[in-house]
Formats: structure tokens, sequence, C-alpha cells
């Protein structure tokens, strides 16, 4: 009764902050269209020639990364094509795996879905009979480790699934979360909502603090 009652309660605190957010987003456009509204021709035509080169840009961005293997989640055959690839890409998650560790499977499937939805970040696997040298160096220890690898250096980890709430029934939007706290990947939506969350209301955000790490441990 008492993990529904949080459960419940953790529901409705982001619901609310959603909510919140929602308004902020639907305020923002209101203003944007009404700065659009009292623009002559010259400004709204520096405008789309603004927004053009920015899409050009961001086009020329997506075929650079789909040309260094972005898009994919992949497996690399040894440990020296490792330092290759984290070389070539700013951001890249290398997943240390071995064959009979089943958690491995786990992670695969939603690594395959984040790797096409995260063009800006490289997804690798790696495995780690192929890779002793790498592993010792890097101090893995636990199957399946998240290597989480920006500018070339290792930032972070994923040990296991306990960052993960413990589960092997976590979903790809959770694994999502933690990458993106670690700024691996571009995920900023709900992440703001949270930032929010403790800067405007600090009971509130001890208050889901304490649940998350409640409902991690059951």
């Amino acid at each position: 009764m008492e993990a529904n009652t949080s459960v419940d309660m953790f529901s409705k605190v982001l619901e609310n902050q959603l909510l919140q957010t929602t308004k902020l987003v639907e305020e923002h456009l209101d203003s944007e269209i009404q700065k659009l509204d009292q623009m002559d021709e010259d400004e709204l035509e520096r405008l789309k020639e603004k927004r053009l080169e920015a899409l050009r840009k961001a086009q020329q961005q997506k075929q650079e990364w789909l040309s260094k293997g972005h898009g994919e989640y992949r497996e690399i055959p040894s440990e020296r094509d490792f330092f290759q690839e984290v070389k070539e890409s700013k951001k890249v998650v290398c997943h240390f795996y071995r064959d009979s560790t089943f958690r491995c499977k786990i992670l695969d499937r939603h690594l395959i879905i984040l790797s096409k939805k995260h063009l800006e970040t490289k997804f690798l696997k790696l495995n780690v009979e192929k890779a002793p040298f790498l592993c010792e160096r890097l101090r893995i220890k636990v199957i399946p480790t998240l290597a989480l690898v920006k500018d070339g250096k290792t930032q972070d980890y994923v040990v296991g699934f306990t960052d993960l709430g413990n589960t092997d029934d976590f979903t790809t939007e959770t694994l999502e979360w933690r990458l993106g706290c670690s700024d691996i990947l571009n995920y900023r939506c709900k992440y703001d909502v949270l930032e929010r969350l403790m800067e405007n209301s600090p009971q509130s955000w001890r208050f889901l603090q304490g649940t998350m790490v409640s409902l991690s441990s059951k």
C-alpha cells in the first residue's frame, strides 16, 4: 500500500511539473508569434535566411555523423578499433559485454533504439574477451558496463543495472535519462523539468528524490 501511495504521489509531482513546463512553452510560443507579427518584410526575409542556414548546417552535421558510423549500434572487433572510434567522435557509448551474460542482451535492445534516435552519439559494443588490456585500463570488472566517452576521454560509467532501478525491466527512457545525466547524449526535455523543480520547489524535489530511492530499492 505504501509503495502504491508513493508511486501515485511521484506521478502527481511529475504531472504538475510537466503541466507547468507546457504552460511556459506555450507562453514562449505566444511571445515568438507576437514578435513575428511585428516584423517587416526585410526582417522576415533575414530570419528566413538565418533558419535556412541553420537547417543546412544541421543536415551537414547529420551526414558527417552518419559517415562516422553514428545512427546504428555496431560491434567493433578489437580494442585497437575502440581507440580509433572514440578519436573520431565527440560522444561515444561503448557496451562492454560477454556472450554468456544475459543482461548484456537486455541492454542491446535498448541501445539499438537509442542509436537510431540520438545521431549525435556513437553507440558501440565490444566483447570483453577480445579486450583484456582495455578492460584492465578502464577498470571494468562488472558485466555489462557502459563506458561513456567524451572528447576521447572516459567520463563516466553505467555499471550493471544499479543506476537503472536495479531491475531487468527498466525502460529505454530510463537508460536515455541516465545517459543524459552524463551529457553523453542530448536529453533536455524532462531534465529541464527536474532542474526547474529543484530551483522552484526544493521540498517537492526532496520528496521526488526520496521516492526514486525507495522505489529502486524494492
